[in-house]
């Protein structure tokens, strides 16, 4: 009988134990075994609009990245689930660039064209994730911000940290960040929209200089 496209085998299923468990190894085969469908999904997804910014392999080098570093969170309810999983992250990857992409193509004119420097660019940092200092003066939390930004961003993976000090920290450009690291302009983006999260998890939790913004 013929496997449904997506349905893990049960050796597969024995992998992604493993897997969930730290095997990297293991996780590397799975990838390589479903992660083609994924790109697939992917592939067709994406509109020709946005192709000479963005490809398939672009957003799965970004998803498989998201698939190391979230393995150990992830919970099976099921044989297509981990594909399904996988999907989700892709396509998450796929309309973060695409938004980000079509809002640098319609810019907001009310935005600052200057970049905020030095200490400035950390709180602006706070605001694009989502964070603000939970202390009452915003110049004695500066420092505070500073170092728990620093501190944090030296965990993140070296593509997510040198987006955000590229982008968020230096004021480069996408588009000159993407020729600095070899990227695409939309793997820049969404690598700056999943670094964004994990820092805003990391903060969140690891910080009591923050609080969410409601």
């Amino acid at each position: 009988m013929r496997r449904h496209v997506g349905t893990m085998s049960e050796a597969d299923g024995e992998k992604l134990e493993r897997a969930i468990n730290g095997d990297t190894a293991a996780l590397g085969e799975l990838l390589e075994t479903h992660g083609p469908e994924v790109r697939g999904t992917v592939a067709a997804s994406l509109s020709s609009v946005w192709r000479s910014s963005l490809d398939a392999d672009d957003v799965m080098q970004v998803t498989y990245l998201e698939a190391f570093l979230r393995i150990r969170q992830f919970s099976p309810k099921g044989p297509n689930s981990f594909v399904a999983w996988l999907q989700r992250i892709a396509q998450n990857n796929l309309r973060d660039a695409v938004r980000e992409l079509e809002r640098v193509k319609r810019p907001d004119p009310r935005r600052r064209a200057e970049m905020p420097q030095g200490d400035e660019s950390y709180f602006a940092l706070l605001d694009v994730v989502g964070l603000t200092t939970s202390t009452p003066s915003r110049q004695a939390a500066r420092g505070e911000a500073a170092t728990a930004i620093e501190q944090a961003v030296r965990t993140l993976p070296d593509d997510y940290a040198q987006v955000i000090r590229q982008c968020d920290l230096n004021g480069f450009p996408v588009t000159e960040v993407a020729q600095t690291l070899g990227r695409s302009v939309g793997a820049v983006h969404m690598l700056r929209a999943r670094a964004h999260e994990r820092l805003r998890e990391k903060l969140g939790t690891e910080s009591r200089y923050f609080s969410r913004v409601s």
